[in-house]
């Protein structure tokens, strides 16, 4: 039995340092997802930490089947859909948007260099913008999927089952969400003058 089957095992017992210990395993493979679908640290964080209070209500259910990382993710996915559910629409608000005045006046935020080549850290910065964009601008089921695939680095089963649909449903949502994404990086490159 491994190190991680162990502590589930103990915190299916009620034992809340393994659970710590497993929060502390997991939490930046779970922070990294959360950052990636929700688009902003504030969200992201709090995404997280619901995922992980999720996680410790529904410890007793995990059947050790599957992964605990994946069991992790899934419930991640499933409390930022449902969340994107709740909010049905509402405008989200970006960080990395300037500042509009009541005088309708615009204030960039800005960040100091930490080392480097500064104009290759701004077109790095502007690149992961675009790309932020882009992907804010898919539909959920495209979102998932790409996140899943490219950032998160599954496979078609695993997101298969993470998803609870078919393979060729993954495959379909995932070729159509790379379309969309390029499609969008162009037009925001245009827009953008670059």
């Amino acid at each position: 039995m491994d190190n991680t089957s162990l502590l589930v095992k103990k915190a299916q017992n009620n034992d809340l340092s393994a659970f710590e210990e497993l929060l502390r395993l997991y939490q930046n493979k779970v922070y990294a997802l959360s950052n990636h679908l929700a688009g902003n640290c504030d969200d992201a964080q709090d995404l997280a930490q619901e995922a992980f209070i999720k996680a410790y209500r529904a410890i007793g259910s995990f059947r050790n089947e599957a992964d605990f990382g994946t069991w992790l993710h899934r419930i991640t996915v499933n409390v930022w859909l449902n969340s994107k559910r709740k909010k049905n629409g509402q405008a989200m608000i970006s960080l990395d948007e300037p500042y509009r005045s009541d005088d309708g006046g615009e204030l960039q935020r800005e960040v100091a260099a930490e080392d480097g080549d500064p104009l290759q850290a701004l077109e790095e910065k502007e690149f992961r913008s675009l790309v932020r964009v882009a992907l804010k601008s898919l539909s959920e089921e495209h979102r998932v999927v790409l996140v899943l695939r490219e950032i998160e680095g599954y496979n078609y089963e695993e997101i298969s089952r993470l998803l609870d649909c078919s393979l060729g449903t993954v495959k379909s949502r995932l070729s159509r969400a790379r379309e969309a994404m390029k499609r969008r990086m162009t037009e925001l490159a245009w827009e953008n003058g670059e």
